[in-house]
């Protein structure tokens, strides 16, 4: 019996140890997690949107494993009951300097075979009456879900299938077929690292040197109140700067009828900084030291200091909402929490732009797994478990 243990019990790594039982019957599968909880950093608070794949260069691993893993994830939640909805969204340029980005992303679009339609400013309203824009574009694929919802069924079915699953123990070292954690010593012939925000230090636990260091970026929300939501029907998002892998700050229908606004992009002064208040000096000193990080800083500096005014400006936040929604006001919003995203940057201060999957001997490393991480889920796990030793 080859003993798997995979390391974080956010969606990938549930549905990598999934994937492990189901492609290799009478494995044993250990699924280690440091907080008391499942889904309990990047996937937990994200926007619950199902990617369609509209961003994503053709013939990335975020372009394939997002096609494949959208058809996969809607596949799950239809067999296990998990709630979601297919209800598309617009992309809509506000500005005529940013109608040829909006006809490259089209392009890009067509080429990941989604089925997108350009449209005039009339036609974008009969999607969304509020919207204002220059042009649209709508992608019907698109869809929400409670990707924590999917993170409990998953956990229920290892649970069924005779996985171990071990909440509260932190792993502390790694010395060949030993896992050392906060709850002892775990026997493993294979180790997946799937540890999100800590990817790189597990790595470096197992003796690995990764080529790139997570940089934590945190994403400020707000929502809009109840009597306000139906200002918008479904997702309205912006152009996005093809520079940066954020999108900009957009308004996302969740499952469960609230409308979120957001997220802006900030540095984490933590790894698991949800607020200006969370600081953690060893995160601090370490990010500090990274060259990566400055060099990063001094080419995107003028952005930096505008996603800071929005994290300490309601107004200035609202203001990016109302270029999309012009009938939001800052009365119309109340904080609504963070989320921190794990960005691999290399050295050379360049964001690690694609999925980062890496394998030293029998170890199994996720390095980078940023938006559309949790869409397609199933689809990395089922490549991650293609790589893994029997």
């Amino acid at each position: 019996m080859t003993r798997y243990v995979v390391v974080g019990g956010g969606i990938l790594g549930l549905a990598t140890a999934h994937r492990i039982l189901l492609d290799r019957p009478g494995a044993s599968v250990t699924v280690l997690e440091k907080e008391d909880r499942w889904a309990a950093h990047q996937t937990g608070h994200n926007s619950g949107v199902i990617h369609a794949g509209v961003y994503y260069a053709p013939g990335s691993l975020k372009a394939s494993f997002c096609t494949g893993g959208r058809l996969s994830m809607v596949d799950f939640c239809r067999e296990y009951g998990v709630p979601y909805r297919i209800c598309g969204k617009l992309v809509v340029a506000t500005r005529p300097e940013e109608v040829p980005r909006l006809r490259a992303l089209h392009a890009r679009s067509l080429a990941n075979g989604l089925d997108v339609r350009m449209l005039t400013p009339e036609q974008a309203r009969e999607h969304e009456p509020h919207v204002s824009c220059v042009a649209a574009m709508h992608v019907p694929e698109t869809g929400i879900v409670d990707f924590g919802a999917v993170c409990r069924t998953l956990a229920d079915l290892l649970t069924e299938a005779g996985a171990d699953l071990r909440l509260g123990t932190r792993v502390t070292a790694i010395h060949g077929s030993v896992v050392e954690t906060t709850g002892g010593e775990v026997s493993a012939d294979v180790v997946v690292n799937c540890a999100g925000l800590h990817a790189d230090r597990v790595a470096r636990l197992a003796g690995v040197r990764p080529e790139a260091r997570i940089v934590p970026f945190r994403g400020e929300y707000y929502e809009l109140r109840p009597e306000r939501r139906d200002l918008v029907r479904g997702l309205v998002y912006p152009v996005p700067d093809p520079q940066l892998p954020f999108l900009g700050v957009h308004l996302t229908r969740t499952i469960h009828g609230s409308v979120h606004a957001g997220p802006n992009a900030v540095l984490a002064l933590s790894r698991e900084g949800y607020s200006w208040r969370e600081v953690r000096l060893r995160d601090l000193a370490e990010a500090a030291a990274f060259p990566g990080l400055w060099r990063l800083a001094r080419r995107h500096y003028r952005y930096g200091a505008a996603e800071v005014g929005r994290s300490l400006s309601t107004a200035l936040f609202v203001r990016s909402l109302a270029r999309l929604v012009p009938d939001i006001t800052p009365d119309d919003v109340v904080p609504a929490g963070a989320g921190v995203r794990a960005q691999a940057v290399r050295r050379s201060g360049d964001l690690v732009d694609d999925f980062l999957i890496s394998r030293r001997g029998r170890q199994v490393h996720v390095l980078n797994a940023p938006s559309p991480a949790a869409t397609s889920a199933l689809a990395i796990a089922r490549h991650v478990v293609a790589q893994l030793p029997e």
